[in-house]
C-alpha cells in the first residue's frame, strides 16, 4: 500500500472549485424554496399567460400583439423578481440565522461568497428565461428583433441583475430579516404595477417620463428595445449602470455580516 492512501491532502480546495460549489448549493436552495420559486417563475408566468389572455379577451389595446408587447417586460420582471427579491429575501434570513458570518470564516472568502450568490442567480435566470421564451413561443411570440435582439439582450439582463441585485444585497445588509422581507416584497409589487417593467412606459400616460429613472423602466425599456426592434437603447442602459455602480458602492459600504 502506497504512503498517504488515506490521508487527505491538505489545504483548501482552489478557489474557482469553491465557488462553483457555492453556486451549485445556493441554486438548489433556489430551486428548494417554495416561495423563491414562486417569485422567480410561478409569478412571471401567470403574468404572461394572464397578460395575453386579459389583453385579447377584455380588448385591451397595445402597441402591437399583446403576446409581443408583453414578453420583453415579462423576462425583465423575472429579472427582477431573482435578482432583486429572493436575493434579498434569502440573504436577510441567511444574516439573521448567523449564515453569512460562519460562511465569511470559512476558506471561502465573503468574495467568493457573493460570486457563488451571482452564479446561482445566473442558472435561475437562465432556466427562467428558457422557461419564459418557450412559452411566449407557444402563445404565438415573435420577435421582430431576430437573433440581434437576442445578442443585445443577454448583456441588457446582466447588468439589470447586477443593479437589482446590488439593490437587493443592500436592502439584506442593512435591515433586519423580518424588514427585508416586507421590503422586498413591497417595492417587488410597486415596482410590477408602478415601475414600468412589464408594460411600456407610454402605457402610463404623462406619467411615464418621469419613470424612465427607475430600473425596473429601463430594464423593461432596454429588452424591449433589443427584442421589439433589434437595437441597444442607450439611455436605459446607462439608467442601469448608474444604479449598478450607485448600489455596489453602497453595499460595500453598509453591508453588515452579521
Amino acid at each position: 500500500m502506497s504512503a498517504g492512501t488515506f490521508a487527505p491532502a491538505p489545504g483548501a480546495a482552489p478557489f474557482p472549485r469553491q465557488v462553483l460549489a457555492q453556486a451549485s448549493m445556493e441554486t438548489r436552495l433556489m430551486l428548494r424554496n417554495g416561495e423563491q420559486l414562486l417569485v422567480a417563475l410561478v409569478i412571471p408566468v401567470l403574468a404572461l399567460v394572464g397578460g395575453v389572455v386579459a389583453a385579447e379577451r377584455g380588448g385591451i389595446e397595445l402597441d402591437g400583439r399583446a403576446v409581443d408587447v408583453l414578453t420583453p417586460g415579462v423576462l425583465a420582471l423575472a429579472v427582477m423578481s431573482t435578482a432583486f427579491t429572493s436575493l434579498a429575501i434569502a440573504t436577510g434570513f441567511e444574516r439573521r440565522y448567523g449564515l453569512i458570518k460562519r460562511l465569511g470564516a470559512s476558506p471561502l472568502s465573503r468574495t467568493g461568497l457573493l460570486l457563488g450568490k451571482l452564479g446561482a442567480l445566473l442558472v435561475v435566470q437562465a432556466v427562467q428565461a428558457v422557461v419564459l421564451v418557450a412559452l411566449a413561443l407557444a402563445l404565438g411570440w415573435s420577435p421582430d428583433g431576430g437573433v440581434v435582439g437576442a445578442v443585445l439582450a443577454v448583456p441588457v439582463a446582466l447588468l439589470g441583475s447586477a443593479a437589482f441585485a446590488a439593490l437587493g444585497l443592500l436592502i439584506a445588509g442593512t435591515l433586519r430579516a423580518e424588514a427585508t422581507l416586507a421590503v422586498a416584497n413591497l417595492v417587488y409589487l410597486l415596482l410590477l404595477v408602478g415601475g414600468a417593467v412589464v408594460l411600456p412606459r407610454s402605457s402610463y400616460g404623462g406619467v411615464g417620463e418621469a419613470l424612465v429613472v427607475l430600473p425596473s423602466a429601463a430594464l423593461g425599456d432596454a429588452l424591449r428595445a433589443a427584442l421589439t426592434e433589434g437595437h441597444l437603447a442607450v439611455v436605459p442602459v446607462l439608467v442601469l449602470a448608474v444604479w449598478a455602480l450607485v448600489g455596489a458602492a453602497a453595499v460595500s459600504r453598509t453591508f453588515r455580516w452579521e
